[in-house]
């Protein structure tokens, strides 16, 4: 079995959304549920030995936008969040994250070598993420306080505007050169960030905003869970032109789950067979190599093929590229040794940490 380590998941939505009405998320973590599709027991039996883990602050009004005959559709970007209200909810599951690190249910990590060490011991390796900077205000304050609590990666914005950049929405077909980049406070973020040792995640962010990144940061470029958009033409999903900037920069793209990022007519749909990820994987490996590209699931966070299902048909997928001609030594990169060297070069390790 390959294990996994997952570029992004929103495994601590579903538990602060459980936990507001009474459950308990250490349980449900730790012994399994049958909702969403992450729990420490489907982890194991899928090889999922870990992953990057969103703080996500979610948007109560955002309605998505039904196809048209076309099968065209443009969801309107959500409204701004209130920075206080979004503080709470980011406070909230920062501390399901520590509890379910101080209950054993996972390991909090804040290096390459927890996560090998944590894998290792099979026990699901969390790195602590944020998906959209909603609770960090433009004084950077509060980055510290994340960061001392284990936050390693971020993304300064979600599909909607923020402080620090503006979002592309979801759309199909779209470039996703839909608005302006970066604030001034979004390049004063990148540079806290590159300095503290925290990953810069692309995956939302406008095509403008990607190359105020690239001409900002001292990081490889990093799209956790993104496609290529020459296959599926939604504005989540990335030009050529940006996959070879990521080539170039030595950066990586976590191959997304979604059937809306998969599919050649962008619909959601769970019927959605496995052989269209190996279309965009094929893709993303001709255009940039094999060591820029990873996987990143977003499990629980959108419709996936139902031939994988939840974590425990992880696997699947794995066998699936074996199948397509990818061996050993490609399977341990796209499945989790691209997603560590990448760390290990954003947190500032030696080499030998990543090796």
């Amino acid at each position: 079995m390959q294990l996994v380590f997952d570029g992004h998941n929103d495994v601590l939505l579903r538990l602060w959304t459980h936990a507001r009405d009474g459950a308990d998320p250490i349980a449900e973590f730790r012994d399994g549920t049958s909702s969403g599709h992450i729990d420490a027991p489907r982890a194991r039996a899928g090889g999922l030995a870990g992953g990057l883990c969103a703080i996500y602050i979610p948007s109560g009004d955002l309605v998505f936008a039904e196809p048209d005959r076309n099968g065209h559709y443009v969801t309107p970007l959500a409204a701004p969040l209130e920075r206080w209200p979004s503080l709470d909810i980011a406070n909230e599951m920062a501390a399901i994250a520590l509890r379910l690190d101080r209950a054993g249910a996972w390991k909090l990590c804040r290096s390459t070598s927890d996560i090998r060490q944590s894998m290792e011991k099979g026990i699901f390796a969390a790195v602590m993420h944020m998906e959209g900077c909603e609770a960090i205000g433009a004084d950077l304050a509060a980055l510290e306080t994340f960061y001392a609590m284990g936050l390693r990666s971020l993304g300064p914005v979600w599909s909607r505007n923020n402080v620090f950049a503006h979002g592309v929405p979801f759309a199909f077909p779209m470039s996703p050169d839909t608005g302006l980049g970066l604030t001034e406070a979004g390049f004063e973020l990148v540079r806290e960030c590159n300095r503290l040792g925290v990953l810069i995640d692309l995956a939302h962010i406008t095509e403008r905003g990607f190359w105020d990144v690239a001409r900002t940061s001292d990081q490889p470029l990093v799209a956790s869970h993104s496609n290529a958009h020459a296959l599926t033409p939604v504005a989540r999903n990335l030009t050529d032109k940006q996959l070879d900037a990521i080539r170039e920069s030595r950066g990586v793209v976590g191959l997304n789950y979604a059937t809306a990022m998969l599919r050649d007519d962008g619909r959601s749909d769970a019927g959605t067979p496995i052989e269209t990820m190996l279309r965009h994987v094929d893709h993303l490996v001709e255009r940039m190599g094999i060591d820029c590209v990873a996987l990143g699931s977003d499990f629980d966070g959108a419709t996936i093929p139902e031939d994988i299902g939840d974590a425990s048909g992880n696997q699947r997928l794995i066998e699936a590229l074996r199948g397509a001609g990818y061996g050993d030594a490609d399977l341990a990169k796209l499945c989790r040794e691209n997603w560590l060297r990448i760390l290990a070069s954003a947190w500032g390790e030696t080499g030998k940490a990543a090796a």
